[in-house]
């Protein structure tokens, strides 16, 4: 029996239908999303199997230590904010991080947008309520619109259609940018946004900078042709979202022609979420069958249990770099709730890359009535994420970060800080808060410090 065959034996694209299958939308018009259905798998793939093969290859670097993954981006996409200077902001914050990233740790930074598909979001209630009003909760781009009117608020599946081909172009902007010269390391300098060059963290960014553009200049010196080291001119950056709408997946789903095995190339990385991550449910059915590397939210709730039926569920074949198992915990749980399930995958036998979702475990409603998140709480995370795995003598693989290219007001504190009062000024997200630039910068020097150490 053939590697896809015995991976995939009785799965097909459509098994998840067979299961439960929570936090989707009810389209009110199926005649509708079959022909959106229809539309999108006549549609050319939006990446392709044998870039996630090389991501997996990647990931399994990262898993043993020789490399550290950083996936960044919006909480959810959206169609109104969709420009060209948004996609390069988000860019150029991502390669700032890996920068710091990289010189502080000594190891290659696996670079991963949370973007070209990450436009739907799970909801902790199906309706909500303003002024005795009972509508459809707004569930993402990818579903309905954010105002709130009975219209705007109602399933269309003429959306999945109109992500599909806005992912198109995102990604179409990301491979220029990172083959295009953009990327190039030797414009390190130009990647300082003028907002964020003023601040402590960029000052220091600064620093750093120079230092290696005073590398490059003495390596040119000793007659090395760094115009032939491509490393040094191109990155790869891949592409990751929450796989929560599966008539999307579905449809994005193809059969590679070289290996015959499955793939979702709606994105490299799918990961399921907290709320969809049942070892029986519809969500991981879906993810069993795809051959891309994929990823598990797990919240201070997981038990040792569950988190070893879901690594037999979707790895069973104990393949490197196919797993990745982001705990979002909380800083006030990490550091109860993340060493049994370090010990329990361990004496499983399964090998997985640990990584850390900082952000949703620590979201809470401010007085003002904005959903915000403390800087200071993302890094009590980090830090109780790290010594976890330390503890455990297991490599810290990774973090996922929420977070924008622009001058937002989302998240409070910061070494530039963002106070209380501040958050009305530039809150502009469409779900979660974002850490701004000078933010990101500042976590990536905090990370870079604890893969140090």
């Amino acid at each position: 029996m053939s590697t896809a065959e015995l991976f995939d034996s009785g799965w097909s694209p459509t098994s998840w239908r067979d299961r439960v299958a929570e936090q989707q939308p009810e389209w009110p018009d199926r005649d509708a999303l079959e022909r959106a259905g229809a539309e999108l798998r006549t549609l050319p793939p939006l990446v392709f199997a044998g870039e996630a093969r090389s991501l997996t290859e990647t990931l399994a670097a990262a898993q043993e230590g020789r490399a550290f993954l950083l996936v960044g981006g919006d909480c959810a996409e959206s169609f109104q904010g969709f420009s060209a200077d948004a996609i390069r902001d988000k860019l150029r914050v991502i390669l700032q991080m890996s920068v710091v990233l990289t010189y502080g740790s000594g190891v290659p930074t696996i670079k991963v947008g949370r973007m070209a598909g990450q436009f739907t979001k799970p909801r902790s209630s199906p309706v909500e309520v303003r002024d005795e009003v009972e509508l459809p909760s707004f569930r993402g781009d990818t579903v309905n619109d954010f105002a709130f009117d009975e219209l705007a608020r109602r399933p269309d599946p003429a959306r999945l259609v109109r992500a599909y081909h806005q992912s198109a172009a995102t990604l179409n902007l990301l491979r220029a940018f990172a083959k295009g010269g953009f990327a190039d390391l030797s414009r390190v300098h130009a990647w300082n946004q003028e907002f964020v060059a003023a601040s402590p963290q960029g000052r220091r960014y600064d620093v750093l900078a120079g230092e290696i553009e005073r590398a490059l200049r003495f390596m040119r010196a000793c007659g090395i042709d760094l115009q032939g080291e491509l490393a040094l001119h191109q990155v790869d950056v891949w592409t990751a979202h929450d796989a929560l709408l599966l008539e999307y997946e579905e449809a994005l789903t193809r059969r590679d022609s070289i290996t015959g095995d499955w793939y979702d190339c709606s994105a490299h990385l799918l990961w399921v979420g907290e709320r969809t991550r049942q070892p029986r449910g519809a969500h991981v059915e879906f993810l069993a069958g795809v051959h891309n590397p994929v990823g598990v939210k797990l919240g201070a709730s997981s038990t040792p249990d569950e988190v070893v039926a879901l690594c037999e569920r979707l790895n069973p074949q104990r393949r490197p770099g196919r797993l990745v198992l982001f705990s979002r915990m909380g800083a006030d749980r990490i550091g109860e709730s993340l060493p049994p399930l370090l010990r329990a995958v361990a004496l499983a036998g399964h090998p997985v890359l640990w990584a850390c979702d900082p952000m949703h475990g620590n979201t809470f409603v401010h007085a003002s009535g904005y959903k915000t998140r403390r800087f200071d709480d993302v890094l009590r995370e980090l830090r109780g994420f790290f010594a976890a795995c330390e503890a455990a003598d297991v490599p810290a693989g990774g973090v996922h970060l929420e977070l924008t290219g622009d001058n937002v007001t989302e998240c409070l504190g910061g070494s530039e800080e963002v106070l209380d009062e501040h958050l009305e000024r530039r809150y502009e997200t469409v779900c979660d808060p974002r850490l701004n630039a000078r933010q990101s910068l500042d976590l990536a020097f905090e990370i870079a410090g604890l893969l140090r150490r």
